[in-house]
């Protein structure tokens, strides 16, 4: 049984980096992905959306599309929060090579509840863009 693998933001930028057949999953809504901003190279399939927030039914489909003879897919979100959670339910599912960036895209709160203060893809500099 696989099993989902953690990285830092930095860690996944490296194996990213390394792993040119791996893919960069962004699982936020459409709205975060489009006005907050995402990695350069992160394909956006939404796990959960506006305006139901209900876990999208194809998403495991729609990753395993994705992911070509085992490459590696690595799940990005805000925080790790929800990629951990599709993580799992992607290894459920079947698939194997499933990672997931822990302190996500925005990073962890910091002691006045605001993110991007601590940890996170845009904290560490690392390429991102914004629509």
């Amino acid at each position: 049984m696989s099993h989902l693998i953690e990285l830092t933001a930095k860690q996944a930028f490296t194996f990213l980096t390394e792993n040119p057949d791996a893919r960069l999953v962004d699982i936020r809504s459409s709205m975060e992905f489009l006005f907050i901003g995402h990695p350069t190279t992160a394909i956006h399939l939404a796990w959960m959306d506006d305006p139901d927030w209900d876990i999208n039914p194809n998403f495991v489909k729609e990753v395993s599309q994705q992911q070509v003879k085992n490459s590696p897919i690595v799940l990005i979100c805000r925080s790790g929060n929800r990629s951990e959670k599709a993580g799992k339910q992607l290894i459920e599912a079947g698939l194997s090579h499933i990672y997931h960036i822990n302190d996500g895209f925005e990073g962890d709160r910091d002691d006045e509840n605001h993110r991007g203060d601590i940890n996170g893809w845009r904290w560490a500099g690392l390429p991102w863009e914004q629509c």
